[in-house]
């Protein structure tokens, strides 16, 4: 079954049973200072998984575009992927357990036609602040998985930071049919005997600061199905790179190869998809925060071509071939084809010039080495080049080699997992910052946001759009179209119009319409695809008339005195605004 066939019977059957079909969100957050992509599909639901009404109802499902970035040094291997797509479905305070557990089963025995006896499932174990989850054990046996494929697991129990909404979850695993590991063998053994294929999380708790759980407004229900891992198992292949997404390109870069290596190929075509999936929704290379994860992408691609001997001019190539490939589950691809081979092959270009770049530094290094009369590279020599010149350190070991000396690889990847560790521990703070941060400064600056765009729309011009924003409890950052540095006097015009709006106390009022109608009230959004055919519109007078998601004050007068901090340029054509609310 391909891939696009199991997304469409899991979206008809959620459907059937009385979901409502949502868009799915930009891989870029909206609004969200806790990530740097969409990483899973409950997390642009956040507002109303903690009680906001969404507009769709009480029932919705969708396929989400995700990028996990945590593990793209090990992308390569025969299962990891930096883009993905998350199946998901959810209950917002309408069905709980057991409902939800049926759903799964059906879905499973009956749509995909697994074999229940395939299947084994696991449940909560039990801590210091809540009983093992007999319950759901119960469910789970009443719907016809017996007790000796139930395992009962203490990390099955999901929140999104140190506190937020949380609650117990349980995991479905398919059994390959390799022969256990050992006597104790079961779900939580990484020897690939089962799979994990879906988790349903039960939310109905929050955790506070002090540790203790308080009951949320609602219970909800929260589930992820990996797709490409679903159609892996379901196809009988051995990695995600032998299913129908990846085959025209792996199997071309088989062609175009002077060197044969699995493990480059895998990486050329995952970091391809995951380009141009960032790409597509608005994305582009930089040194900072998702920018530099995509440069990283795209080079460490070019990386491995180099390291099969492909001639880098293909890389078009094979961009036109990935999209054609790509269209039929992502049809929007054709559109913005040419921006995103326009993008992609610029930094192409970029670091080819990296490459020779790095090549100049390390004949410096190696003029310093012959001169001291050493013969290895240390390995902060090797990090720097990497660090600091993009150098791959593959490509400095093959130089020194040539050269005849040698480096000290030790110490460059204690130096290098050093560096991986801050990485993680800065994308796990980003991550901790706030799938629940929805408190009152949030919502005060999400507001601000809408007077703030009205507002350059009136000093700078009817060109001006939203391109981005990011909010904490601290400051609000925006970005938006315009392709020059604002003057003083065009700062103060606007810092001006938003602080006469708040003073005017201006109620903020919250519809619900059709998108269309939305639209041709002239509500304006950012990536209008991704609401579904209801929609939120919050108006703010005869000022602001946008499509958002909230959170939002009642009244403009809440918000207090309006302050431009900082106006600098995002990226070509865009420019960017810090602000803070006194």
């Amino acid at each position: 079954m391909k891939a696009i066939e199991i997304r469409n019977k899991y979206l008809n059957y959620f459907k059937n049973h009385g979901h409502k079909v949502i868009p799915s969100a930009p891989l870029i957050p909206e609004n969200d200072p806790s990530v740097l992509f969409n990483t899973a599909g409950m997390q642009p639901l956040v507002p109303y998984l903690l009680g906001e009404k969404h507009p769709e109802g009480t029932r919705l499902t969708d396929y989400q575009k995700c990028i996990r970035t945590n593990d793209i040094d090990e992308v390569g291997d025969n299962r990891h992927l930096t883009f993905f797509e998350m199946l998901g479905n959810w209950s917002l305070g309408d069905y709980f357990k057991e409902e939800s557990i049926k759903m799964s089963f059906e879905f499973l025995t009956k749509e995909l036609q697994i074999p229940a006896e395939k299947l084994s499932v696991t449940c909560f174990g039990g801590n210091e602040l809540l009983p093992k989850d007999e319950q759901t054990a119960k469910i789970w046996e009443n719907t016809g998985i017996p007790r000796e494929r139930i395992y009962f697991l203490n990390d099955n129990w999901w929140i999104a930071g140190e506190t937020g909404p949380c609650g117990t979850d349980t995991e479905m695993f398919l059994d390959t049919g390799k022969p256990k590991c050992c006597n104790e063998c079961n779900p939580d053994c990484d020897c690939g005997k089962y799979v994990e294929i879906w988790n349903n999380v039960f939310m109905e708790f929050f955790k506070n600061a002090d540790g203790t759980l308080t009951n949320l407004k609602q219970k909800n229900v929260d589930t992820g199905l990996g797709l490409e891992r679903v159609a892996m198992l379901l196809q009988g292949k051995e990695t995600p790179y032998d299913i129908e997404i990846f085959v025209p390109v792996m199997e071309k870069l088989s062609k175009l190869q002077k060197v044969d290596e699995i493990h480059s190929r895998r990486i050329i075509a995952e970091h391809l998809r995951s380009s141009i999936m960032i790409i597509s929704d608005g994305g582009r290379p930089s040194n900072l925060d998702r920018g530099y994860v995509l440069r990283r992408l795209i080079r460490r691609m070019i990386r491995h071509m180099n390291k099969l001997q492909i001639n880098l001019d293909e890389l078009g190539n094979l961009i036109d071939l990935d999209i054609n490939v790509l269209r039929e589950m992502y049809p929007e691809l054709s559109a913005k084809k040419e921006t995103i081979k326009s993008v992609i092959l610029e930094e192409k270009d970029k670091f080819v010039k990296t490459l020779t770049h790095g090549e100049r530094e390390f004949a410096k290094e190696l003029n310093k080495i012959k001169n001291s009369g050493k013969d290895i590279l240390e390995g902060k020599v090797v990090f720097k080049l990497y660090d600091t010149y993009g150098f791959p350190p593959e490509v400095t070991k093959d130089l020194a080699v040539e050269n005849g000396i040698k480096i000290d690889l030790d110490e460059f990847k204690k130096l290098y997992k050093e560096h991986q560790e801050k990485s993680r521990q800065g994308s796990s703070q980003k991550f901790k910052g706030g799938l629940a941060s929805t408190g009152e400064m949030e919502t005060k600056y999400h507001t601000a946001t809408h007077l703030l765009n009205a507002a350059l729309k009136q000093v700078l011009g009817s060109h001006v759009h939203q391109r981005g924003s990011n909010i904490t409890d601290e400051r609000m950052r925006f970005d938006f179209s315009h392709d020059s540095k604002m003057t003083d006097e065009e700062k103060n015009k606007t810092e001006e119009l938003v602080n006469k709006w708040i003073k005017e106390g201006i109620k903020v009022e919250h519809l619900e319409m059709r998108k269309e109608e939305a639209v041709n009230m002239g509500a304006e959004a950012m990536f209008i695809e991704k609401y579904g055919d209801i929609v939120s519109v919050y108006k703010i007078g005869d000022i602001s008339l946008e499509i958002c998601g909230g959170p939002h004050v009642e009244n403009t007068n809440e918000l207090g005195h309006f302050k431009i901090k900082k106006e600098e340029s995002s990226s070509s054509g865009v420019r960017r605004i810090k602000a803070i609310l006194q």
